[in-house]
């Protein structure tokens, strides 16, 4: 179970750190991208602990 919720984490906040990354490149603030990647990490986990995902 732990490791599930780990493995949802972890995928959300790859796909977001993609994206992210991409910004930085364009302008955006570094910290605010990590900021925005590790609350989409967050997030995923507790969906999936919620059973939403």
């Amino acid at each position: 179970m732990k490791k599930d919720i780990l493995t949802a984490g972890l995928t959300a906040a790859l796909g977001a750190g993609v994206v992210t990354s991409w910004c930085v490149g364009h302008g955006q603030n570094p910290l605010l991208a990590l900021l925005i990647t590790l609350i989409a990490g967050i997030f995923a986990a507790v969906c999936h602990q919620a059973d939403l995902i």
